[in-house]
């Protein structure tokens, strides 16, 4: 949808029925193994790296400075996290974009990654760093923040904390903080994501530096339809994604012994 708005134009429904029925069930895993890789890698340092940074950013102040600053805690961690992370995200989202919207590219990982060494060399990998960057960054500063106060917000309503609770309870809280937190993420990113689905293809935006393509295309695409082609399909899709994410990770951090950070009122009174 993002990449064809005209060809898709009536809903995320409407547009898989056209999909399925021009190209067949097969196409939808185009890109797959680039897209679980290149997620993969990139959760990997994500989700540790705001932990490291959160842990260290808090530890470097009073309790009670870390709690007022916590907002400001989530966010700084996850942008730094984020931009590590994007390194190495980049090259697989370059070539999985190039396998969804050129026929002629090869569909696997391995191949396709060859191909573009090959035609670009290795800066190829990284035209769409800046986009990646412009979309990642507020995407994840959100989705760590929001998540980060509506589980808060839900244990508060508990009367409870992490610490006081099951492993299944703070995993559903997890769980349902992480739906919220990826719609509020999706659509905070979505101009960013529909211009990275478009500035990977050969040609889009014509010539010149990334930023004077991202210009273009985003003047060609106009500002309504960049905050809202694709957005309902997006919302679902990183909705249930960011909180299979939080889910996942609670777990494996309870299987391995280990405790996300969490921030603590120091006014609060302990029951």
């Amino acid at each position: 949808m993002q990449l064809d708005p005209i060809k898709y134009n009536n809903g995320m429904l409407a547009a898989l029925r056209t999909i399925l029925s021009a190209e067949g069930a097969g196409v939808l895993s185009t890109g797959l193994g680039a897209t679980a890789t290149g997620y993969f890698v990139q959760g990997w340092f994500k989700f540790g790296g705001v932990e490291f940074f959160k842990v260290h950013l808090a530890s470097a102040m009073s309790q009670e400075e870390a709690w007022n600053r916590r907002t400001s805690i989530y966010l700084a961690s996850s942008a730094m996290a984020e931009v590590i992370a994007d390194l190495f995200l980049c090259p697989l989202e370059a070539v999985r974009i190039r396998s969804v919207s050129d026929p002629a590219f090869p569909k696997g990982l391995a191949a396709g990654a060859a191909r573009m060494l090959a035609g670009e060399g290795p800066l190829g990998f990284y035209a769409g760093l800046g986009p990646i960057l412009f979309k990642q960054v507020p995407y994840t500063m959100a989705k760590f923040a929001v998540q980060g106060h509506v589980a808060a917000a839900a244990y508060e309503a508990m009367g409870s904390d992490p610490e006081r609770e099951s492993k299944g309870t703070n995993v559903a809280v997890s769980l349902g903080s992480g739906v919220v937190a990826g719609i509020a993420a999706a659509v905070i990113s979505h101009p960013a994501d529909t211009l990275l689905s478009k500035i990977n293809k050969k040609g889009a935006g014509g010539d010149g530096s990334t930023a004077s393509r991202l210009w273009n295309l985003a003047r060609e695409i106009g500002f309504v339809k960049l905050c809202t082609t694709g957005l309902a399909a997006r919302c679902v899709m990183v909705g249930t994604l960011t909180a299979g994410q939080f889910g996942i990770f609670d777990s494996v951090m309870a299987m391995v012994g280990a405790k996300r950070f969490h921030f603590h009122n120091p006014h609060k009174k302990e029951h």
